[in-house]
């Protein structure tokens, strides 16, 4: 086995044992993205000399006898919408093409704490709005299992990173599906934690009720490891909760006697994929085979879910983009003479497409007149959707879904489509609207070859329960050792 396909686990006792070092690993990994990335398009920016700088001072303490962080040398990927010194934050917009942030956010100050090697950014949908990793500014991301397929988005290029061997260990941001959605397509797990369980100060924003930065792995136990590193308190996000946080990669293998798994018949009706259906459905087999209930539930706002985000988020994106305005910082047009003009002109030539389609149906949702109408309303129906939760949870441990309705598509498929690509996130939304964790694993393949994703969700600050649970799926299966082939056709 190469260092590239190793897990986290694998990668970390390698490490301990003095087997491997962190700079013939991140070597290792710098030579995959040079051999796999021309295809894949998962990155932005490599620092490969930042990163093998790192490697050798993480090896040097260790050589040194000092005490390693958690992440010992691994080498990490940073979705470039969360702040890094030393390296651009371009959230794959033109509009912030030459930004260098002047300090790093909450999550990679953790990361460094902790002793990963960041080695670059990856790609996303501009400003993390979309689901196909195809509104980027520089490049499309293609999904490693098949490269005319879409990676999901908007964290895509996180997720393409892990499925492609690059890295370890990647982190992304989920608005409303923005990790599950693409761990799903890509065959990996990748983890939405619960709302302000991690700091988004340093997280560029999108709709700040729902932005919440979580971890991707090949397994279960990677993620449950990353996640340990990046949960806690951090007094500069007013949203970010002073909790303790417990030791995920310590109880990920203990099983959860009497799991009660709730399932919304609802969810395998008319629009799911067959593929996807009889994935679901056998895993749940697995989990009865293990022991666990299933209890049917309902969850009756989720109808609305679609129409409640796509006001919610918008509205709250017409606020945070607002100060893209050709002055301060970022992209300003050039022939504009006037103040005016010149925001105009900058802000029509810095955002794409789909930014502008936000900001605008954000901006039409504030208006006076609309307000109520509107935004007003879909604030009330996210309460209820909220309340549906915590009603489900009084008689379920978890909540089992289906990530996407169909396997990865291809891509160009939906781009033309806003509507239909907005409705790939119907089973995603909820849990950044109720702000409760979610989880996304590897649960089949599809008859063409191409990996499903089982949803998982738990009570709010319950990612423990969530990580155990879903451990106890993969420990059943051998989905999460599935590797995608490139292929070049």
């Amino acid at each position: 086995m190469s260092l590239t396909d190793a897990t986290v686990t694998t990668l970390l006792a390698k490490l301990q044992s003095g087997e491997t070092s962190s700079t013939e690993v991140t070597e290792a990994c710098l030579a995959r993205i040079d051999s796999q990335d021309t295809d894949v398009g998962a990155f932005l920016h490599v620092d490969r000399e930042g990163a093998l700088l790192r490697a050798t001072q993480v090896d040097e303490k260790r050589k040194n006898g000092e005490p390693i962080g958690p992440l010992a040398g691994l080498p990490v990927a940073v979705k470039d919408v969360v702040c890094t010194t030393g390296m651009p934050t371009t959230c794959a917009s033109r509009m912030l093409e030459t930004f260098q942030p002047p300090y790093d956010a909450g999550a990679t100050e953790r990361l460094l704490a902790a002793d990963a090697v960041i080695v670059g950014k990856t790609n996303l949908d501009e400003f993390a709005m979309g689901s196909s990793n195809e509104n980027s500014a520089y490049h499309v991301t293609r999904n490693p299992w098949d490269l005319t397929r879409s990676p999901g988005g908007s964290s895509g290029g996180s997720a393409a990173a892990v499925a492609a061997q690059m890295v370890p260990l990647s982190i992304g941001s989920d608005t409303g599906g923005s990790i599950r959605q693409p761990a799903a397509f890509c065959g990996v797990v990748g983890l939405k934690p619960t709302y302000g369980r991690v700091s988004r100060y340093g997280l560029v924003a999108y709709a700040s009720s729902l932005d919440q930065i979580g971890p991707f792995a090949t397994d279960v136990t990677g993620v449950a490891t990353l996640l340990e590193v990046l949960a806690g308190y951090d007094q500069r996000d007013s949203t970010c909760i002073d909790a303790d946080v417990p030791k995920y990669r310590e109880t990920v293998d203990k099983p959860i006697d009497g799991l009660r798994i709730g399932v919304v018949p609802e969810h395998f009706e008319e629009g799911l994929h067959p593929d996807v259906n009889k994935a679901i459905r056998n895993a749940l087999d697995v989990y009865k085979a293990a022991g666990a209930s299933i209890v049917d539930i309902e969850l009756p706002h989720s109808k609305y879910v679609v129409a409640v985000y796509y006001l919610v988020a918008p509205s709250e994106a017409s606020g945070n983009l607002a100060r893209y305005d050709g002055v301060h910082y970022g992209y300003r047009a050039e022939e504009a003479q006037n103040l005016i003009p010149m925001y105009s002109a900058s802000r029509g030539q810095g955002f794409g497409d789909e930014v502008k389609r936000r900001i605008m149906l954000g901006t039409y949702a504030l208006s006076s007149g609309y307000y109520d109408a509107y935004y007003l309303k879909a604030l009330k129906v996210r309460r209820l959707i909220r309340q549906d939760f915590d009603t489900a949870f009084a008689d379920v441990d978890v909540i089992a879904s289906p990530v996407a309705p169909t396997p990865a598509f291809k891509l160009g498929e939906l781009i033309d489509n806003p509507l239909e690509m907005y409705l790939s996130d119907i089973y995603t939304l909820g849990a950044n609207l109720a702000g409760i964790p979610g989880i996304s694993i590897p649960a089949g393949l599809s008859d063409d070859g191409l990996p499903i994703g089982l949803q998982l969700l738990a009570r709010p600050f319950e990612e423990e329960r969530l990580l155990r649970a879903a451990r106890m799926f993969e420990s059943a299966t051998d989905w999460h050792t599935k590797r995608a082939v490139l292929n070049h056709d």
